[in-house]
């Protein structure tokens, strides 16, 4: 029997998120990455983040539909968005600890365990999680 193998012809290069606040945004995820945006170019719509062979980007939504829509502080978490991002860390309880000091709320699911998987909301409420190397499938 011959078994044929192919290499997928596609491949996620990046992800974008469209956010309320880009200026904010923007401080918020170079304080998470550790790095500035790369890009040069429309620098008041956009922002781009090299991430170790991954490019993350955030765009700004419109102002004439951003002003009809809120954000709360602290924000809502927005549980029933159908995306969530995740991250890859080292050391999931200390990048925990690094979060929680910067002052933003952490949540550990039931079904996390310590060291592999936590979530986490950035300053518009978007969901997203870090997980170590050695996580099992996105919890």
């Amino acid at each position: 029997m011959e078994f044929c193998i192919s290499i997928a012809s596609m491949q996620l290069r990046s992800a974008m998120l469209y956010v309320k606040d880009l200026e904010r945004m923007k401080q918020f995820y170079s304080e998470l990455f550790g790095v500035e945006p790369t890009n040069e170019n429309w620098t008041n719509v956009w922002a781009s983040f090299e991430t170790g062979g991954f490019r993350f980007a955030l765009h700004a939504i419109p102002a004439e539909i951003s002003k009809d829509i809120e954000i709360a502080s602290p924000p809502v978490p927005r549980e029933r968005e159908p995306v969530k991002l995740i991250f890859e860390v080292r050391d999931v309880e200390r990048e925990r600890e690094r979060l929680e000091s910067l002052g933003i709320q952490t949540v550990r699911r039931p079904w996390q365990r310590p060291g592999e998987a936590c979530d986490a909301a950035d300053p518009e409420g978007n969901i997203f999680q870090f997980c170590s190397s050695g996580a099992d499938a996105p919890r």
